[in-house]
């Protein structure tokens, strides 16, 4: 029988909405037992954004495969008796509360210390100590305050967020990275630690490129960025558009028929550009010395792309891209949610997966990203409100099936 990579590590997770469901998802889909802890309410996105009458929405679905579901009020004195036991038995805690909550539910990091010197104790906050300690955080808050924003949309534009969650799913990953390698220094130590992790802080790893080009300014104006207004005044990063910002310059290219995602993303490197310009049915451009060397065509990254776009406009973004491929030059096709839904290779690397849910029949879902040869992943339903409360409360902790009927009478699970 195959064992998992993390086999015997059990995680209570005291998260809800995304950031930390995401980490918690990531943590059951390596093996660990993830216990998720919920209010008698439950999380509340079992009902936002809900496509079917009381059943848990794709939001909850798709954010809490693979775990197990009890129900505990933790502001009884009862509720706080299991949660010390829970603790206790527990190698992983994870939370997302605003800043302080846990601490006023009577567990400091102090206290869960005395419970159990072992754990791991994993917060994500929106940001880390200082004057936005206590803003409220959402996604595109992290993004606005992390530098994505502002480095995201065209020049004429406003500051746009991006379609991709870096602000909670991207905390998420960063936070089981931590929650790994204090796991690893405990098999050490024999101790747990605490583990912080920010969505600014996340957002700002993930935006590094972009403080790169806000130093490398003080030496003059970005020339891979094909911006229009001159930046040689600049003194701070601006919005440009679909540039790549690397070393190797890259726009998106419309294709036909002119849809909203007919479009092929074309990376130009020095050695592509003979067979291009070729394939665009302007060959002379190899040779010409206005354009036959990157130094020479980084002042008209305009022009270049509009030359490609006249050719790409005419033909179908698959036939854009079988023709870029055969001379090996990077590309891709922007992919809508629709194509990659229903992408047989995304479905295959099983990226795109059909899970069975007990009330809603199935649902689509994405896959685990992470595969490891020795611990496969087989995306199962997320629980249902309180689904394991006799198996954890009765079958772990040993409580009677009269106390677990009494707990449910009074409010407690």
């Amino acid at each position: 029988m195959t064992t998992k990579a993390l086999e015997g590590v059990r995680v209570l997770d005291m998260t809800h909405v995304q950031s930390g469901p995401s980490a918690t998802q990531l943590l059951a889909w390596l093996g660990a037992d993830v216990v998720k802890l919920e209010a008698p309410t439950g999380d509340i996105t079992r009902k936002q954004l809900r496509d079917l009458p009381d059943v848990d929405s794709l939001y909850f679905t798709m954010l809490n495969c693979n775990k197990r579901s009890i129900t505990l009020n933790t502001k009884t004195e009862r509720g706080k008796e299991l949660l010390t036991e829970l603790i206790r038995r527990s190698d992983v805690m994870v939370e997302n509360f605003g800043p302080g909550a846990v601490d006023r539910m009577g567990f400091t990091w102090e206290r869960i210390q005395e419970i159990n010197p072992r754990i791991v104790y994993a917060s994500i906050k929106g940001f880390g100590d200082g004057p936005y300690t206590n803003f409220k955080a959402y996604e595109v808050v992290a993004q606005a305050m992390g530098g994505s924003m502002a480095t995201t949309g065209f020049e004429d534009g406003p500051p746009l967020a991006t379609g991709a969650q870096i602000g909670d799913s991207g905390t998420g990953i960063h936070a089981v990275a931590g929650i790994l390698a204090a796991l690893f220094q405990r098999e050490n130590t024999g101790r747990g630690q605490r583990v912080n992790v920010a969505m600014q802080h996340a957002v700002l790893n993930l935006c590094r490129v972009k403080l790169r080009d806000q130093q490398r300014l003080a030496h003059g104006p970005l020339a891979e960025y094909p911006n229009s207004q001159d930046t040689a005044e600049a003194d701070e990063v601006p919005r440009s558009g679909n540039a790549s910002g690397g070393g190797q310059p890259g726009w998106a290219v419309k294709c036909a028929p002119g849809g909203p995602n007919d479009y092929v993303y074309v990376i130009v490197q020095p050695v592509g550009w003979q067979p291009l310009s070729e394939l665009i049915g302007r060959p002379e451009l190899a040779d010409d010395p206005e354009w036959a060397t990157p130094e020479a065509r980084l002042p008209k990254l305009n022009k270049m792309f509009q030359l490609i776009e006249e050719w790409s406009s005419t033909l179908p973004k698959w036939e854009v891209l079988e023709r870029l491929n055969a001379h090996n030059i990077p590309c891709g096709p922007i992919l809508s949610t629709k194509e990659i839904i229903e992408d047989e290779s995304l479905v295959a690397n099983e990226m795109v997966v059909e899970v069975a849910h007990p009330e809603r029949g199935t649902f689509t879902t994405v896959g685990s990203p992470l595969k490891l040869s020795d611990s496969p992943v087989e995306v199962v339903s997320s629980p249902l409100l309180g689904e394991h409360n006799a198996e954890v409360f009765v079958g772990e902790l040993g409580l009677g099936d009269e106390e677990l009927r009494l707990l449910k009478s009074n409010g407690v699970i």
